[in-house]
């Protein structure tokens, strides 16, 4: 690209250098040569004064030497003598003496002018003046060498400046190529920096955003994966249900061993789904973004009424937890359930409320003996509602790590995290403290929907239920 860069400077560059150099070429010629011929016509026509007022050959000798000292200043008597060296030729001669007649003409090896003047007696001198080639052509070459030296810089220079902005055009596109190459042999962590002309720059800052809006892409899908592996859990949780009441039965070891094999492979799905590098086809590696700054970023803004679902969170938590209540009967597990009457729309759907309920809950019986009791409250403030759910078993030693997805210890880290990052969606948050009886003290804040959150109605009454262990 700089090689035809450069041709088509040095192309343009010298046709317009020669549409100059030829014409000025030739002006500078036909000048010094005017210029020669008008300074012997004028010292011919100097000396013509001279000769009307005498005629003395010593006389008329030294004024021609005063006014030419090449002494190409001739003069030609009437009486035929010539008083110079003369190099016109015998017949203009005799026309410039007979016709009275100013000549001034090329001649061979010059230029000769003739200049007539009439003398008393009607007689007719000639004053001769020759130009040789050489004044004719003086200075011509040093003109025409200066103008060819100033068109060889010009020619030059351009293709100078045409090749270093042909450098800083390939420098740009080939980094950009090399960028392009990388990044579709898996490495997403590629970037360029935008230089070069302003459409290059453009096109290296889209560049940037395509491989930042990939990796965000890439890890929303990851992240989707470990959610959808992880809501899966809570049906496991049925059959796990439905094989222990099977127990005894010819089927119940099939079943069992089925749903261990689906246990298994959701926790695969999910340990994939979270490892924060995978190997690209060429060895690089795909880093996917922060877990809650991606999905955030699906977030576009506060929703309104008309553009976002709406969901009951005391409706989903009910029968949310009356789904885990029969498992806690199974467990001898002691379940209270502390339900507001005021609305607790927010803006989620039943799904993820149901996502959240089913995290929380879930872990209670992940990491909690048999026996260990939890309660299920929602209540509703000015402008958020409160999910709280807490047990009386070990609690949690580390809040903090809990919260950061992947961190804790001997589970898949997701279920707080989806839990969190569902109430940040609404503009919420997520406390993890001990409860009074020494366990978990879990609160998931959901804001209200905007609807609601310049409404209050009067404080209802809450509905309390409470499942107790069934007596074996």
């Amino acid at each position: 690209m700089r090689r035809s860069l450069a041709g088509v400077a040095l192309a343009v560059t010298s046709m317009v250098a020669l549409s100059f150099l030829i014409p000025l070429g030739a002006l500078v010629m036909s000048l010094v040569k005017e210029q020669s011929v008008t300074a012997a016509e004028q010292r011919a026509a100097a000396l013509a004064p001279v000769l009307t007022l005498t005629t003395d050959p010593s006389a008329l000798r030294e004024s021609a030497a005063g006014l030419d000292s090449a002494e190409h200043l001739v003069v030609h008597l009437p009486d035929a003598q010539s008083l110079g060296d003369s190099q016109a030729p015998v017949k203009l001669l005799e026309r410039a003496q007979q016709g009275r007649e100013s000549i001034s003409q090329k001649t061979p090896g010059g230029w000769i002018c003739l200049q007539p003047v009439v003398l008393p007696g009607d007689r007719v001198a000639v004053i001769e003046n020759f130009v040789p080639d050489e004044e004719l052509t003086r200075g011509v070459k040093a003109s025409w060498a200066v103008m060819l030296l100033l068109a060889v810089g010009l020619v030059g220079g351009s293709v100078l400046v045409a090749d270093r902005l042909g450098a800083k055009v390939v420098r740009s596109s080939k980094k950009l190529a090399q960028a392009s190459h990388t990044l579709g042999q898996g490495n997403l962590d590629t970037r360029v920096e935008p230089m070069g002309p302003k459409e290059l720059r453009d096109a290296g800052v889209a560049f940037n955003a395509m491989a930042h809006r990939m990796t965000e892409l890439l890890a929303i899908e990851r992240e989707l994966v470990a959610d959808l592996s992880h809501r899966l859990r809570t049906p496991l949780t049925a059959l796990h249900l439905a094989s222990e009441r099977m127990a005894g039965t010819p089927e119940s070891a099939r079943v069992e061993a089925a749903v261990h094999a689906l246990e298994s492979e959701l926790q695969a799905i999910i340990t994939a789904a979270r490892t924060p590098l995978a190997v690209g086809p060429m060895g690089h590696g795909l880093r996917s973004a922060e877990p809650s700054t991606v999905r955030q970023a699906t977030v576009t803004g506060p929703a309104g009424p008309s553009d976002c679902p709406r969901s009951e969170v005391a409706d989903v938590v009910r029968r949310r937890t009356a789904f885990w209540a029969v498992l806690a009967e199974q467990q001898d597990r002691a379940c209270s359930l502390d339900l507001t009457q005021e609305p607790t729309a927010v803006g989620l759907s039943d799904d993820d409320i149901a996502a959240v309920v089913d995290a929380l809950i879930g872990n209670v019986f992940s990491h909690t003996p048999p026996g260990t009791a939890f309660a299920v409250r929602v209540a509703r403030t000015a402008q958020a509602v409160e999910l709280v759910v807490e047990d009386s078993g070990p609690g949690i030693p580390e809040p903090d790590r809990a919260l950061s997805r992947g961190s804790s210890t001997g589970s898949s880290g997701l279920g707080l995290d989806i839990a969190r990052r569902a109430a940040a969606v609404t503009g919420g948050s997520m406390r993890i403290a001990h409860a009074p009886q020494g366990g978990a003290h879990l609160t998931v804040v959901f804001a209200l929907a905007p609807s609601l959150r310049s409404e209050r109605g009067p404080r209802g009454s809450r509905r309390r239920a409470r499942w107790w262990p069934r007596k074996r």
